[in-house]
């Protein structure tokens, strides 16, 4: 029997994703979003608070980073989601993660997380309480690590965490268990 729970955004798995910007003195912010993802072959959208300061930065620069966070750097990943930047202007600081300017766009790497893709504005919609950001992807930068033998990305490698809502909780990705475009099959039709 299902049970209704009302209007909740209640998907899953939402990856964690760390938005990286530059302030206007070229000082590096992070912060954690999940309610984002591809929205294009080259397209990715985030939704953000009106009050952030990565929407601040993104307006300022034109552009941002998303590092798919790992389990390595769990307690950083949550550090940057459960802190303003607004409210603490040295959060990215605090944590003793690396970053590097992008070859690419006007904002930080941060290095210490396997995947990485950099991005240019495209558009900001505004809605009655956040905005969507429609960014372009520009280049995907990934360690060597965590590709295969052929220079593909390997998800069991990132060891990738992904947020659930239900019980705010983080899962680690789990192993492959099918392939795409080929389980129809097993349906005979």
């Amino acid at each position: 029997m299902l049970k209704e729970l009302g209007a909740k955004p209640y998907l899953f798995p939402m990856p964690v994703m760390l938005v990286a910007t530059y302030d206007a003195e070229r000082k590096v912010n992070a912060m954690v979003v999940a309610w984002g993802g591809i929205c294009g072959d080259d397209l990715v959208m985030l939704n953000l608070d009106l009050k952030r300061k990565t929407l601040e930065n993104i307006k300022i620069n034109r552009a941002f980073t998303i590092a798919l966070a790992d389990r390595a750097h769990m307690a950083e990943a949550d550090y940057l989601g459960s802190v303003s930047g607004l409210v603490d202007d040295d959060k990215f600081q605090k944590t003793n993660l690396n970053s590097k300017p992008s070859d690419r766009v006007a904002a930080p790497v941060l290095t210490d997380f396997p995947l990485t893709l950099e991005c240019e504005l495209v558009e900001i919609q505004n809605g009655p309480n956040d905005v969507r950001i429609i960014g372009r992807i520009l280049n995907v930068l990934a360690d060597e690590k965590v590709l295969d033998p052929s220079g593909k990305v390997e998800p069991s490698k990132l060891d990738a965490i992904l947020f659930e809502p239900y019980k705010r909780g983080y899962y680690s990705l789990g192993e492959r268990v099918g392939d795409a475009w080929k389980e129809r099959k097993k349906l005979g039709i």
